[in-house]
């Protein structure tokens, strides 16, 4: 008995040795040390802010004027512009274009920064980039030339302008109400108004014209859009053909329209620099017409093989061949528009006024422009 009692009292002595001498670990010093400087940082960021916040001096000041004196020298150390220029460039580039307009009628400083091109490039390239091309960008230089309208007619009162918008316009119409140059017409800001507004339209292409009427369905042809701010949509005006008089199509969606790939007018043939690539398999579109008093549309097609080609990759030597199989899968197999050929080393426009004009052709390498077709397939096949 004895014996367990002092076995018991000297384990008690070693343990508490133990505990009381062993060092702590390194990572609960690090920790202590690190929960030790964040407080310490704490502390210093409230008395920065509440040194810069209060009003009230140090000392207690002699007489009234010298508080009123701090008081405007506080304030004036608070001012935006006062702020370096990296630093402001760095505020109004997170602006949205309704923030811009709105720091645009704080002051003529601010205006002047909110108008520069630089600010506006960004907002016109996420927006409008995906519509607005070399072609319609020479429209907006022959518009800004011819037009004499002055701001009040070129900013008319339409209701469904949006807030923004509005904002825009006056801030065009005042330098030009006070004869200030300062903003030329051809600036971004300019022209990225006259895009919201709805009074420019510019030429771009919109897929299968005339809300997927049959007759045109997987072509891309050119139009004169413009944006309709309440709705989010464009109407697109088509160029009168032949007997048929201009059209206009309302709704059209951004998803159904897209920039010119190719500075080629409608009414000229596409001269093809990519025959001698093509090869079954590949993506093209191709220039076609009803007859010769019809613009070219640009329509959706793959390469074929030859009828005495077996199909086969290892076989295969239709690309050898001096003609061009094009295949129309939206058609049903045996139909007069499923398949056409043309002549590769000699190729100009092919075709009757019975299976229509063959014009220019263009092979798609871009996934994106695949994609677009593909997403645009007909429900049912085409007769």
């Amino acid at each position: 008995m004895l014996l367990l009692l002092m076995i018991s009292c000297l384990s008690f002595i070693f343990l508490s040795k133990f505990l009381y001498f062993k060092p702590l670990h390194t990572w609960a010093i690090e920790k202590m040390s690190l929960c030790s400087s964040m407080s310490m940082l704490k502390t210093k960021t409230m008395l920065c802010v509440l040194g810069s916040s209060s009003n009230m001096p140090k000392k207690e000041k002699s007489n009234r004027f010298e508080v009123e004196v701090e008081e405007e020298e506080t304030t004036k150390d608070m001012w935006l512009l006062d702020l370096p220029d990296l630093v402001l460039e760095s505020i109004l580039e997170k602006l949205p274009p309704s923030g811009l307009c709105r720091m645009a009628g704080v002051c003529r400083s601010l205006r002047d920064r909110c108008r520069s091109n630089y600010f506006w490039e960004r907002h016109m390239k996420e927006k409008w980039g995906s519509v607005i091309g070399d072609a319609a960008y020479r429209e907006w230089q022959w518009h800004i030339a011819s037009s004499s309208s002055t701001c009040s007619s070129s900013f008319n009162g339409k209701k469904k302008k949006a807030r923004f918008v509005w904002s825009l316009s006056r801030i065009l119409c005042y330098d030009r109400k006070k004869n200030r140059p300062s903003l030329s017409d051809n600036s971004i800001m300019s022209l990225y108004a006259a895009l919201e507004s709805g009074n420019f339209w510019f030429p771009a292409q919109v897929y299968n014209r005339e809300n997927g009427h049959v007759g045109f369905m997987l072509s891309c042809y050119d139009a004169d859009v413009n944006y309709d701010s309440q709705t989010d949509s464009f109407h697109a005006r088509y160029p009168p053909h032949g007997r048929r008089p201009a059209v206009i199509e309302g709704g059209v969606q951004w998803d159904r329209l897209r920039k010119p790939p190719v500075d080629t007018s409608a009414h000229y043939l596409h001269i093809s620099n990519c025959l001698n690539e093509l090869r079954p398999g590949n993506h093209i579109e191709i220039q076609w017409r009803r007859n010769k008093e019809f613009p070219y549309g640009w329509w959706y097609g793959v390469i074929g093989h030859l009828e005495m080609c077996d199909k086969t990759d290892y076989h295969c030597q239709c690309h050898n061949s001096d003609t061009v199989v094009l295949e129309f899968n939206q058609y049903t197999p045996g139909s007069r528009w499923t398949r056409a050929t043309i002549n590769r080393k000699n190729h100009r426009e092919e075709g009757n006024e019975t299976e229509g004009f063959y014009g220019g052709i263009r092979k798609l390498d871009s996934n994106q422009e695949i994609t677009t077709w593909k997403r645009l397939w007909p429900a049912e096949v085409l007769a």
